[in-house]
């Protein structure tokens, strides 16, 4: 018998990897259902910027695990087939893009996210309902 898949874990809230500095500067992500959400925690911290305006990618979660395989090393990014792609400068900060929004971390904000994807902190692993 068909079951529609829900995803683990069930938090709505925006959340960081447990390896950020502080929150200061990272990526942030929020499960909302199946789909991923993903900001830029610098947006924020600019009293110029307007919350209505802030660029949040938006992807469903079978996307997001492929993105996440890519990252880890278990894909090429080159082969992913994926609207969402990230792509690292000589600068070192890492470029996030999907459709026309783009985000832009630095080298510690992507390497903590990296290391919490490592452990598993920004999974969205299908179960049956």
């Amino acid at each position: 018998m068909l079951t529609t898949a829900k995803y683990r874990p069930e938090s709505t809230g925006w959340f960081t990897s447990t390896r950020t500095n502080n929150g200061n500067q990272c990526v942030e992500v929020r499960f909302d259902g199946d789909a991923v959400l993903i900001r830029d925690s610098k947006y924020r911290r600019n009293p110029e910027h307007r919350l209505d305006d802030e660029p949040i990618i938006t992807v469903a979660a079978a996307e997001w695990m492929t993105f996440l395989a890519a990252v880890l090393g278990r894909h090429p990014l080159s082969r992913l087939r994926t609207a969402l792609g990230a792509e690292t400068g000589a600068d070192g900060h890492t470029t996030l893009r999907h459709g026309v929004t783009t985000l832009v971390y630095t080298p510690g904000e992507w390497r903590a996210f990296v290391d919490g994807a490592r452990d598993g902190e920004f999974d969205r692993i299908p179960v049956s309902a």
